[in-house]
């Protein structure tokens, strides 16, 4: 079970904004003007972006630089994530029920880069049922649906069973994620809960369409469904 973060479990623009400017600002030396926008995106294709659409010539350091400082200024303003950000609905209690299904290991597939990402879940008490190390992060310089497979590979090693199309679901809330899904080989729960609408989610090929994570027995019900381990059950 891999869920995406921002806008399907947090949404913590604000302080992820400021983090941003500052590792920009130390990496170049010049104040960030234009950040180019997540979409989905991994961090290292954003920093790419964002130092185009501010007309910084890309150098082969300005990757490690800049996620390595934009690592500092996050952590550095990991207490304001619960002031100035939100935990979506129903994110806690999905993870919660999902976490009671049989044979269930959670983790994440985000475009944020695993330090942030581990921030990020904690400030909301989000962190409990998630397997940090099996997942897929932004500082990994790979397509999302590889990522996914790269996850499923952690997850095998892990456990010792194949982790395939029948029995990998991924949570996420953009066409992107929709995408890394049908290509890496998951089912997908779409949220409407970020900036992709129910149509485009449907559209983009999503198994299941869902408003928010507000309804838990609605999530456990869509993750069962998609799935397909011996004995599976809710505990």
């Amino acid at each position: 079970m891999l869920w995406n973060i921002d806008l399907t479990l947090v949404d913590v623009a604000i302080v992820t904004r400021d983090a941003y400017a500052e590792a920009f600002r130390l990496v170049t030396g010049r104040p960030l003007v234009k950040l180019a926008p997540a979409m989905g995106r991994p961090d290292s294709e954003i920093v790419f972006e964002t130092l185009a659409v501010n007309g910084i010539p890309a150098e082969d350091d300005h990757l490690p630089r800049f996620l390595s400082a934009l690592a500092v200024a996050f952590a550095d303003r990991r207490r304001r994530l619960t002031g100035e950000g939100r935990m979506m609905a129903g994110a806690k209690d999905a993870l919660k029920a999902v976490a009671r299904l049989d044979g269930v290991v959670q983790s994440v597939l985000t475009g944020t880069i695993k330090g942030n990402a581990v921030h990020k879940l904690k400030a909301f008490g989000l962190d409990k049922h998630i397997d940090f190390d099996l997942g897929g992060y932004g500082e990994e310089v790979y397509p999302k649906a590889t990522l996914l497979q790269v996850a499923q590979g952690r997850a095998r090693q892990r456990h010792g069973i194949p982790f395939t199309a029948a029995n990998t679901v991924l949570i996420g809330d953009s066409a992107r994620d929709v995408q890394a899904a049908r290509i890496g080989g998951a089912g997908m729960i779409a949220v409407a809960s970020g900036r992709s609408t129910v149509a485009e989610l449907r559209e983009a090929g999503a198994d299941i369409v869902l408003p928010d994570l507000s309804n838990a027995s609605e999530v456990v019900a869509a993750v069962a469904g998609l799935t397909s381990p011996v004995g599976r059950k809710a505990g």
